[in-house]
C-alpha cells in the first residue's frame, strides 16, 4: 500500500524491523538501509536498472535479507515543490512495486539529496571514480535518514 502521508506510514511500521531507502535514478538504483531501531540510515548497494521485473526481485532480495518492514523512496520535486516527469516516473514505478509486495511504501522530498550526498564524499577526500560509483547509494541513505529524523520527531508528540 502506498501512503502519502509520513503518519499514516509510520503507523504501519513493525518493531524492531528495517526499512530500506531508495534513490531511483534512470540508469541507477541507489539502495539504504535503517537499523533495527529506525535510527541510522546505512548505505547498501546501486543496482544499475535493466528491467523492472528484474529491479524489482533484487530489490526485494535485499528487503528479505535485512528484514525490512517499509520502503521510502525519494520523490524527485522540482524546487518549486511541484512534480515534473520524473516525480511522475517515481510514483509510477512504486505503484508497480506495490503489486510486487505487501509492505508499506512512501515518499520522501529529494530535493538536493545528491547534491548533499556529493558533499559529504567530496568533504571525506573521495575520488572522482569512487564517487561516482557510490553516489547513488549515498543519496539513498541521506533520503532514508532524513525520513528517519521527521519519524522520530512524530513518535515525540
Amino acid at each position: 500500500m502506498i501512503h502519502e502521508e509520513v503518519s499514516a506510514f509510520a503507523n504501519t511500521i513493525q518493531p524492531n524491523h528495517s526499512l530500506i531507502g531508495l534513490d531511483l535514478g534512470t540508469k541507477t538504483i541507489g539502495v539504504a538501509v535503517s537499523d533495527t531501531i529506525l535510527s541510522v540510515a546505512t548505505p547498501i548497494k546501486t543496482i544499475k536498472r535493466k528491467k523492472f521485473s528484474i529491479d524489482a526481485e533484487l530489490l526485494l532480495g535485499v528487503i528479505s535479507n535485512k528484514s525490512c518492514c517499509g520502503v521510502i523512496i525519494g520523490l524527485p520535486k522540482n524546487m518549486d515543490g511541484s512534480e515534473g516527469p520524473r516525480a511522475q516516473s517515481t510514483r509510477a514505478f512504486a505503484r508497480n512495486f506495490s503489486v510486487k509486495t505487501n509492505l508499506p511504501i512512501t515518499f520522501w522530498d529529494e530535493r538536493l539529496s545528491t547534491v548533499a550526498a556529493e558533499k559529504a564524499l567530496l568533504e571525506a577526500d573521495t575520488t572522482r571514480k569512487r564517487r561516482a560509483e557510490v553516489i547513488d547509494h549515498v543519496a539513498a541513505a541521506y533520503i532514508l535518514q532524513g525520513f528517519l529524523d521527521r519519524l522520530r520527531v512524530l513518535q515525540k508528540c
